[in-house]
């Protein structure tokens, strides 16, 4: 008797994977994903997942994604959550890393995989990366399930939050420079079994966490940059403020820089200090540029990427508690997204 097949939900929230041409370019085309996903004899085989797809109305070209979005599709899962195994949602590449890592601190006690995934050339065209990364990621829902949030691209999957786009234009367009993928899909598929937890049964019912948009200021620091730009940033209603730094933290030691953010902090406005380097961590301690941040209440964020920094964000400032808690929260590892 042939077992039961499982059933994944497909949220098709929009990007380059359903678009087709026009004289003007690449456009989202109603229910043209629907009617693809028929014609793809591999989809149907006995070893794939049944799927229900839900197309977006209107489809969201991701560089219009913002935080509502993230709440939208939250909520689509969790209102679909116990009838269906598992998760796979259609998302443009430009910021699916923002809405991987949202998802991740806004889901807890998943027990079921949500996987983010797209392409960089339409599904409409012959060389397209569409077919694998689609068809590949049904299948490890179904039958490699890593009951978390994450995103596969060519071949990997990583930790939603972890995840980064480091080619605009190239099939291996994502990367997690911190930490290994879950799982590499070549000829084997090999499960990192000692960065996930296995599918177990678990009674705590899943939940939600309430997201708001948030005024959060983002700095890059610069040779020669002007203390008048980050007063200028903070001037702003903000309630947040990263820093991207230099090497291990690194700062100017520019006094009037200095009492600048320990203002800000005085004022309740969190600041965070994150590496503009691609793979290593901040380290206050190593340095007396760095020290100086922490004396005045920067919060180091590790190896946090931009992406998982700013929703991480999002969701501490919309949780009723004091700025000192949600100074606490913001140096603890929530959701796997820090290495200390």
């Amino acid at each position: 008797m042939k077992k039961n097949k499982k059933k994944i939900y497909i949220c098709y929230t929009g990007g380059t994977i359903g678009m087709v041409r026009s004289p003007n370019g690449y456009v989202p085309a109603k229910n043209y994903m629907h009617e693809q996903l028929l014609k793809i004899p591999e989809l149907h085989r006995d070893e794939m997942p049944s799927f229900t797809l839900n197309e977006y109305e209107p489809l969201i070209d991701s560089s219009n994604m913002n935080p509502n979005d993230w709440v939208r599709i939250a909520n689509d899962i969790y209102k679909n959550y116990e009838m269906y195994d598992g998760f796979v949602i259609l998302h443009g590449t430009d910021t699916m890393a923002y809405t991987s890592s949202a998802l991740s601190f806004i889901f807890e006690n998943l027990n079921k995989p949500i996987i983010v995934t797209g392409s960089q050339i339409p599904l409409c065209e012959i060389r397209s990366d569409a077919h694998n990364n689609l068809l590949t990621s049904l299948f490890l829902a179904a039958n490699y399930p890593v009951n978390e949030v994450s995103l596969f691209f060519n071949n990997k999957l990583l930790r939603g939050n972890r995840a980064k786009k480091i080619h605009a234009d190239g099939f291996d367009a994502f990367e997690s420079p911190n930490l290994p993928p879950l799982i590499h899909a070549g000829i084997n598929i090999k499960v990192n079994k000692s960065l996930i937890d296995l599918p177990k049964k678990r009674n705590v019912p899943v939940k939600i966490n309430t997201l708001y948009t948030q005024p959060i200021g983002v700095v890059t620091f610069y040779p020669g940059i002007s203390t008048q730009v980050i007063k200028n940033t903070i001037l702003q209603p903000v309630k947040a403020l990263i820093i991207q730094t230099f090497g291990v933290g690194n700062a100017p030691q520019e006094p009037s820089f200095i009492q600048l953010l320990k203002e800000a902090n005085e004022n309740k406005i969190l600041i965070l200090n994150i590496t503009q380097c691609l793979s290593g961590k901040v380290n206050m301690d190593g340095y007396a540029t760095g020290k100086e941040l922490q004396n005045v209440g920067v919060t180091s964020g590790y190896d946090i990427t931009l992406e998982a920094a700013l929703t991480k964000l999002h969701l501490i400032l919309s949780l009723p508690i004091s700025f000192d808690e949600r100074k606490m929260l913001l140096a603890q590892n929530l959701k796997g997204e820090i290495t200390y």
